[in-house]
């Protein structure tokens, strides 16, 4: 410990040893000594010399502190010693503070080196991943740091050595789950600098769940007025997402999306924002930027654009655009944002274009933005973002664009003067002083034409009144004017950019251009002159202008046809010169900057010159107007026959397409009726099976009947037999017949008074609704209401009596044909037996009178013959009924709608044979039930109606009577 003292700063008489020296016997310590406290001692104050003598440390100690870390894992303090220091050997943090600028370098390379040193062994990192494992925060603390030092200096290796490290990634995702939040914060940092530039890690790291707790963190630290742990999570973020596709669909599908909303909630005071508020919702713009970019694919730059719309994400960005107080580089930033979530999506851009700013009256948000574009006092960083936003707004939006042209068009001008509308801000940025705002105006109006020919044409008609006195002039004509006058270089670049996007592939436009006979002289006299470098740039756009005017020329201008514009061209400026000034434009440094991405980003206005779009266009014209000047005037008329074999094959093809869509509309009609036919077909088939199982139950039933008929005529015969044999004459049978005949006769005769009495109640229902209608004149003509009370209670009361006593003749009948059926099945169940006591008893009577029973077996032959007649005939007209239900089954199937009518009437059939054979004591409790419901109305109704007692006695009194008389008769 003496040693150690004198090393920590203590006093000792002899001469102090050197740090190299120090550090040595330190090591040596270390390497040798057996006891773990004395090697935690010399770590420590390896440690503590690390920061001031980092060389002689790191080149001494680190095969020792890695032997330490192997060996003595069971102890926490001498590991965390450890890892510190090694972290203070890799590490140039600590460096930046001390060192100068010339010796910063050198600090640089003395990391890298250690690093390459430590991770040269691979076992190293797999080590250090064991440690951060551990909870112990001496030990999981130093290891985060270690590791993100580490990866800042060799950043590509340790990515690899941990991505092929067994649950290398996964371990580190344990740290956001830490509840220590210098841990968890620091493994922010370290899983920054694990996914720089690493796409396989990204998506590791993505599907292990880190987006979930990323946002968790943010939503807890309070969103964009958190701290800086919000930032590094936003950087994350981003490293995440930043060109990374499967990460962003995982990222929407995950409906992370929606979780991004409440970053931008921002409130009415938007006094005092903090810088680190600002960074926090600068960095929650660019992320949402991010996942809108153009240079994503457009399919999953599409759907993020559809989800932040219907999840609100685009109306809270449009209330920070035209919200107050909001610093002017978020406002700047939000633009950007809006821009590149509406672009090409017209959803959103139909909604961008409903949003008003508030403001009285209120304004559309495009023209408000579009006063800051032309307004020379606001920020150029912030014309430049509303400028990307109006291009944004009009890319792939041929309705925005018609609109936009509208306010320009005289039909549409608001005379009263009371609104500006979006036409008359470009027009009055067109023609200002500004430069910049001629150039934006331009670039801005060249984007309402873009690709759409028919407001090419109609933006001809705009006039423009110049002066007072003047006649107006076309905005074509003012354009050239303002060119041949000489202005800045950026007006007329912005011109000209605006004139060669306007007569592309719009000859109307092309044969205005060229009946202003002073165009053609202009052009050719910019081009032929040899001017300086700044010139260089409007020769070459004059150059493609005229190309334009030669290309899409229809030769309806005498003077101006295509062959002698070409021999002007070789006159006065020479082809070779002419294709030489025409690439002057590709060949322009910031035409290549301009042509690497759709937002217009430019250092300082004076670089301000192409636009993205524009670079496209020339880009295509270049090498088609190369060759048009190129061509011979044979050459011209063989593409021009071309051209209109191409014209007239394109008008068959357009034919034939419109040919087969209207067939395709024809098939899919045909196949939809096909379909509704095969589901009729299926229902009537089903129909048809159904009628034909029905039928074969009563063929089955005919079937069934025959054979009982035959049954029973064969035991009728002998059962007549029986009957004379034992006494019982036939006359008794054909009175019992008539009997039967009687009582059918009666029961149709009930049913006739069942249906009276039915339409008797309809009646008294109608006289209900007659005295409900008259219960509202109750008060001005009681006394009548009392008499037809009166009527029908006594109507009420007959019917009952009918009733009653039709139910008691219902009774005796029944009973009667109960008697009638037990003695039919008497007589046929037990002939014999009954025929033998009978025989018993006259056996002598039949001795002598045998010639009286020959005599009667003689008449009982003749009838067996006559009813077998009968039976015959009835054989015949079964089989003729047999024949006319074949024929009946052949018209069923002949057609569907026989069939629906034969099933009906089968259907009524069974429906009636079930009615007859239901119980008549139904229908006359049905009439009950009706006439206690009618009974209740008239109480309703405040009339006097009998209890049901005095009704029975009265009823019973009534039978009694009828009995009596019945039997008298």
């Amino acid at each position: 410990m003496n040693f150690l003292r004198g090393v920590m700063g203590g006093q000792s008489a002899g001469a102090q040893p050197s740090g190299t020296e120090t550090i040595q016997k330190l090591c040596d310590r270390v390497a040798s000594s057996t006891l773990l406290d004395d090697r935690r001692d010399a770590v420590r104050a390896l440690k503590s010399l690390s920061k001031k003598y980092r060389l002689e440390v790191g080149f001494q100690a680190m095969e020792h502190l890695i032997n330490v870390l192997q060996t003595d894992r069971s102890d926490s303090e001498i590991i965390g010693y450890a890892l510190d220091t090694l972290y203070n050997i890799v590490s140039n943090d600590l460096e930046e503070e001390e060192q100068e600028e010339n010796s910063q370098k050198q600090a640089d390379d003395l990391g890298r080196q250690f690093t390459e040193i430590f991770i040269k062994q691979q076992e190293n990192i797999t080590l250090l991943l064991t440690f951060l494992e551990e909870f112990d925060f001496q030990v999981r603390w130093p290891g985060v740091k270690l590791l993100t030092s580490l990866l800042k200096q060799q950043g590509p290796q340790v990515q690899q050595i941990i991505l092929v490290s067994p649950m290398g990634v996964s371990r580190l995702m344990d740290l956001l789950a830490d509840s220590r939040e210098v841990i968890r914060n620091d493994g922010v940092l370290l899983l920054q600098q694990l996914t720089k530039s690493n796409a396989a890690i990204q998506k590791i790291v993505a599907f292990e769940n880190a987006f979930e707790r990323l946002l968790d963190i943010v939503t807890d630290e309070g969103n964009s007025d958190g701290g800086i742990v919000v930032e590094d999570c936003l950087l994350l973020l981003q490293n995440l997402l930043k060109n990374n596709n499967s990460n962003q669909n995982f990222f929407k599908e995950g409906s992370y999306i929606q979780r991004m909303k409440p970053w931008f909630e921002v409130g009415d005071d938007n006094s005092g924002w903090s810088a680190q508020k600002v960074t926090n919702l600068h960095l929650m713009l660019q992320l949402v930027r991010v996942l809108v970019s153009p240079t994503n694919p457009p399919g999953a730059t599409s759907s993020c654009q559809k989800t932040m719309f219907h999840c609100g994400l685009l109306h809270q960005l449009c209330t920070i655009l035209m919200a107050t107080g909001v610093p002017a580089d978020i406002l700047t930033e939000t633009i950007n944002t809006v821009s590149e979530v509406i672009r090409g999506c017209q959803i959103n851009q139909d909604y961008f274009a409903s949003v008003n700013a508030p403001s009285n009256p209120p304004r559309p948000a495009i023209v408000v933005l579009l006063m800051s574009m032309v307004n020379e006092r606001q920020p150029f960083v912030l014309r430049c973002a509303v400028l990307y936003c109006f291009q944004c707004y009009l890319y792939k939006n041929q309705k925005g664009q018609g609109e936009i042209v509208s306010t320009l068009l005289p039909s549409t001008i608001d005379a009263t003067g009371n609104s500006v509308s979006a036409g008359q801000l470009l027009c009055g940025g067109l023609f200002s002083t500004d430069s910049v705002s001629n150039w934006c105006a331009a670039v801005a109006l060249a984007h309402a034409l873009q690709e759409n020919a028919t407001l090419k044409e109609q933006l001809l008609r705009v006039q423009l009144a110049t002066s007072i006195g003047n006649p107006p002039v076309s905005l074509l004509q003012q354009c050239t004017n303002i060119l041949s006058q000489g202005s800045k270089v950026q007006t007329r670049v912005g011109l000209l950019m605006l004139l060669c996007t306007w007569l592309s592939d719009c000859p109307i436009a092309v044969t205005h251009f060229l009946h202003n006979s002073a165009n053609i002289p202009f052009l050719t006299g910019q081009i032929a002159e040899n001017l300086g470098e700044e010139e260089q740039l409007v020769q070459g756009l004059c150059a493609l202008l005229l190309g334009i005017c030669i290309y899409y020329n229809d030769n309806s201008l005498e003077n101006y046809k295509k062959e002698k514009l070409k021999q002007l061209i070789e006159k006065r400026i020479g082809k070779e010169n002419f294709i030489e000034k025409l690439g002057f434009i590709s060949k322009h440094e910031l035409y290549s900057r301009a042509a690497q991405k759709p937002q217009p980003s430019f250092s300082s206005p004076d670089h301000m010159m192409f636009d993205h779009e524009f670079t496209k266009l020339v880009k295509e014209l270049e090498g088609i107007i190369t060759k048009a000047i190129y061509k011979s005037s044979e050459e011209d008329k063989q593409e021009e026959e071309v051209k209109k074999s191409l014209e007239q094959h394109d008008n068959i093809v357009t034919h034939y397409k419109k040919v087969i869509r209207e067939q395709d509309q024809q098939l899919e009609e045909l196949k939809q009726k096909v379909n509704t036919l095969k589901s009729q077909n299926e229902q009537l088939q089903t129909a048809v099976t159904q009628q034909i199982s029905q039928i074969q139950q009563h063929k089955d039933q005919y079937n069934l009947l025959k054979v009982q008929l035959g049954k029973d005529n064969q035991h009728h015969s002998s059962h007549s037999d029986m009957l004379q044999m034992n006494g019982i004459q036939p006359e008794e049978i054909s009175k019992l017949r008539q009997e039967i005949e009687e009582l059918k006769n009666k029961h149709e005769v009930l049913q006739g008074q069942l249906r009276e009495k039915d339409s008797v109640i309809e009646n008294l229902k109608s006289l209900q609704s007659v005295t409900g209608i008259t219960e509202q004149s109750s008060q001005i003509a009681a006394s009548s209401g009392l008499e037809h009370a009166n009527e029908l209670h006594r109507e009420l009361e007959a019917l009952r009596i009918q009733i009653q006593s039709q139910s008691s003749d219902i009774s005796k009948l029944q009973s009667e044909k109960q008697e009638l059926l037990q003695q039919m099945g008497l007589f046929r169940t037990k002939p014999y037996c009954w025929g033998k006591a009978q025989n018993t008893a006259s056996v002598a009577a039949l001795g002598h009178s045998s010639a009286v029973v020959a005599a009667k077996n003689n008449e009982l032959e003749g009838r067996l013959l006559q009813e077998i007649k009968e039976l015959k005939n009835e054989v015949k007209a079964l089989s003729e009924e047999k024949a006319l239900l074949k024929q009946h089954l052949d018209s069923i199937n002949s057609t569907v709608a026989v069939l629906q009518d034969e099933k009906s009437k089968l259907h009524q059939e069974v429906a009636e044979s079930k009615k007859e054979q239901d119980d008549l004591l139904v229908l006359l409790a049905d009439q009950d039930q009706k006439i206690l419901a009618l009974k209740d109305k008239l109480k309703e109704l405040g009339e006097p109606v009998e209890d049901e007692d005095d009704i029975e006695s009265g009823d019973q009194g009534d039978e009694d009577e009828e009995e009596d008389g019945e039997e008298e008769d």
